[in-house]
Order: C-alpha cells, then sequence, then structure tokens
C-alpha cells in the first residue's frame, strides 16, 4: 500500500509531532507500505522526515492561503472584528488557491497513492479537492470544527464518499460527528508517543535558566514551567496570573518554554506582549521565557512541575501524556479531550479552565508537598505506558488504511468505531 502524508506546514507543533508518531508507527507496523509526506512549506519537520528515509516534497503553500484562518471566530469574544479580518484575506486567498489546488492535484496524480492522509484543516480541504476521486482520504482532526464556522462550512461541502475522519479523542470525535453529520465516518485514535524518549531521566534545570537568561536558581528550587506554543488559548495569561498569586518567598521558579510557530494572523502572542504582562504582574527575575525548544523532553524532565493551561477545551493535550511519560506532576485543565488523558488526584492534578486562583492553588500544594509530586509522577508514567504506547498507535492506523469498510462514507461499516483505539 502507498500512502501520501499532506501538512500544510514545516513547523513542528503539536500535530506535526502527532504525525511523525503516526509514520515511525506504521514504518513498524506495515514495513512493506510506502509511505511519503507533501509539505505546503518547508521546516524542521521535513528534516525529520527525511531523517527517517522517508521521501518529503514540497507544494508551498501561497502566503495569502497560509495566513487565511478561522481559529476562534466562533467565541463571543472573537465578535465582528475577527470575522471582519477575515473576510479581508479572502480575495487575494482566493486568486491564488485555484492555481495552488492545480498544482497539488498534479502532484498527487504523480504520487498516486492509495490513501491520502491529510494532517491540518487546510490540508483536509485541499487534499479532498486535489486528490482523485477513487482515492480514499483520512482526515485527521486534532482540533475542533465546530467553533469554526468558515472551515466546518467547507469540511462539509468537502465531504464526498470515500472521504473518514480519525478524531484525537472523543471530545473532538462527538464534535466532528455533530458538525459534519453522518456523511464524514469518524473514529476515535489516541495520540501516542514515544515512551522511551519521554522518560524519566536526569533533570538538567540549569539549561532551562540559562536558555531564560536567568542566573542559577539555588539547589531546592521547584521548576515550574508552562509548556506550549505562543497560541492565545494555551493559557499563558492564566499560567502568568496564577503565578503571581505564589508568594515570593516560596522556593520556586516559573518559565514559559515555547514560542511563535503559526502564519495565520492574530492567532498567537508575541514575546514581547507576554513580557510585558510579566513585568506588570511583578514577576521579573521569578519567571524566564526559554523560547523554542528542539529537544522537548529535555525541557519536560528539567521542570518539577509541568502545567496545561488551556483556556478553550484541548483536542487532546499532548504535553500533558509527554509530562506523565517524563515522570513529573502535572496541573492540567479538566476540559475537552484533555479530561479523558488523566485520573484527577491519581496521575495528574485537574483545574477548571480559565481560573488562575484555582491553578495557583494546585501549584501551591505541589511547591510545598515533594511526596504528592513524586507520587503523581509514577502514577503518571505507568498510566502513559499503560494508554500511549507507539504499538497501539501502530496497530491501531494500520486497521483503518487496510479497512475499506471506511471508504463507504454514507455511514454504513461504521460498527465498532466508537473507542477504536
Amino acid at each position: 500500500m502507498k500512502l501520501v502524508f499532506l501538512n500544510p506546514t514545516g513547523i513542528l507543533g503539536g500535530a506535526e509531532m502527532c504525525l511523525l508518531d503516526v509514520l515511525d508507527s506504521l514504518r513498524v507496523a506495515r514495513p512493506a507500505w510506502r509511505l511519503s509526506v507533501l509539505l505546503g512549506d518547508d521546516g524542521p519537520l521535513r528534516e525529520a522526515v527525511e531523517r527517517r528515509g522517508l521521501s518529503c516534497a514540497l507544494v508551498p503553500l501561497p502566503r495569502s492561503l497560509a495566513r487565511l484562518g478561522d481559529a476562534g471566530l466562533g467565541t463571543a469574544k472573537a465578535g465582528t472584528s475577527g470575522q471582519r479580518r477575515l473576510l479581508a484575506q479572502v480575495p487575494e486567498a482566493a486568486w491564488t488557491t485555484a492555481a495552488y489546488l492545480s498544482r497539488l492535484r498534479r502532484r498527487l496524480r504523480a504520487e498516486a497513492p492509495d490513501r491520502l492522509h491529510t494532517n491540518g484543516m487546510k490540508a483536509h480541504v485541499l487534499g479532498a479537492w486535489s486528490v482523485p476521486r477513487a482515492t480514499p482520504v483520512v482526515w485527521h482532526l486534532h482540533d475542533y470544527v465546530g467553533p469554526r464556522p468558515v472551515m466546518a462550512r467547507l469540511l462539509r461541502l468537502s465531504s464526498r464518499r470515500g472521504v473518514s475522519a480519525v478524531a484525537v479523542s472523543e471530545s473532538v470525535a462527538a464534535d466532528a460527528r455533530r458538525t459534519l453529520g453522518a456523511r464524514v465516518p469518524v473514529r476515535t485514535v489516541y495520540n501516542a508517543i514515544d515512551l522511551d524518549r519521554f522518560a524519566p531521566g536526569k533533570a538538567d534545570g540549569g539549561r532551562l535558566d540559562e536558555a531564560s537568561g536567568l542566573s542559577f536558581a539555588p539547589p531546592g528550587t521547584v521548576r515550574v514551567g508552562l509548556v506550549a506554543t505562543f497560541a492565545r488559548w494555551k493559557g499563558h495569561e492564566v499560567f502568568l496570573e496564577a503565578a503571581a498569586r505564589i508568594a515570593s518567598d516560596r522556593p520556586c521558579r516559573f518559565y514559559i518554554v515555547g514560542g511563535p510557530i503559526y502564519r495565520s494572523a492574530g492567532s498567537q502572542y508575541t514575546l514581547e506582549e507576554l513580557r510585558g504582562r510579566a513585568e506588570a504582574l511583578g514577576l521579573a527575575g521569578r519567571l524566564g521565557f526559554t523560547g523554542f525548544q528542539s529537544d522537548p523532553a529535555f525541557a519536560l524532565r528539567a521542570l518539577d512541575v509541568v502545567v496545561h493551561a488551556s483556556t478553550r477545551p484541548e483536542p487532546f493535550g499532548r504535553v500533558i501524556v509527554e509530562g506523565m511519560a517524563c515522570g513529573r506532576a502535572v496541573v492540567a485543565v479538566r476540559d475537552g479531550g484533555a479530561a479523558e488523558l488523566f485520573e484527577d488526584g491519581a496521575t495528574a492534578l485537574g483545574v477548571p479552565p480559565g481560573d488562575p486562583e484555582a491553578l495557583a492553588r494546585a501549584l501551591d500544594r505541589l511547591i510545598g508537598d515533594s511526596e504528592l509530586r513524586r507520587r503523581l509522577g509514577n502514577q503518571g508514567r505507568s498510566a502513559a505506558l499503560a494508554r500511549f504506547d507507539r504499538v497501539r498507535l501502530g496497530a491501531a492506523w494500520a486497521s483503518i488504511f487496510a479497512d475499506n469498510t471506511f471508504e463507504d462514507a454514507s455511514g454504513a461499516g461504521r460498527e465498532g468505531e466508537e473507542g477504536d483505539e
């Protein structure tokens, strides 16, 4: 079987890390299958794919199309200004979309895949419009469709016989079924991670201090970090406000690990914005910005407490699993797909979304209780081993690609899809 994977960017965000996990798992589960990747932009993802000995080609997205996005427009906060901003981008993007579809169509015709896997909202639409109609398409849903009014409409228009979807959580699957209807069969396959890479090991907190431009923290300092891109819904302001509520004499230091990676306009904070907010809250000297870290496993092991603070429902919450797998105490939001990943009080501490006071209480509790940190870390690691192993991932995806029933997008052949991991 020949599989082509289409991804709109060359970055290494959460969806792209999941893509690499799928590729690695399939190479073990089905070594005879031929796998190749098409990218809409160059970047570290291409290098990561090529290091695996896989074919990786670029079909560059025009800048106007790459910047087009409706993330967050379904929220009350977005209002009409966000919709006007999106509409202002449409005319330029429309001129380039037809030409891009023609290039992508030629490339996919030359690749002649047996299956097309699309990774990302733009890839779902562009792939469905470009691939030969006889080729089944699998949309890998890493995000909720319902809150994105423009993309939801485009996906409904793009659905056809032979298009199916795989959601990263039951929460995402339920949203997709409500939004797309019975025309697109939806299954759930939880993401997996490399449990050898994301594993307990030596903690080098000094490297985080160095990356942040901070002095080396004294022995006994509890390092607490939010590991996330600068997307506006990842909870950076909630984290900063929670950190400001922790007494300054507590033996702790805070870190924001990550940076801006997206090209869609208005979708992320700038470093200057977050620095300004931290200074206004009086966190100078107590909080550091490490920037993007090429080895997230190192960054997680360097922390004593890993924080997930998303302010809207998280489709999956990869950092939660990675932190658990590294044997670190995790604080995570009890909402969306993230709530499916941990047992509150046993493998992580849960907090409500958008509540800096509740987050501060959880952090203060962990800062002062080393035994609780140790217990959560140990039990979190055991849970990650049991639920998020790549062996399970490879078997699930191999079954999906080999199963001809998913080609029936009318809804037949969906028996047993609930909870299919």
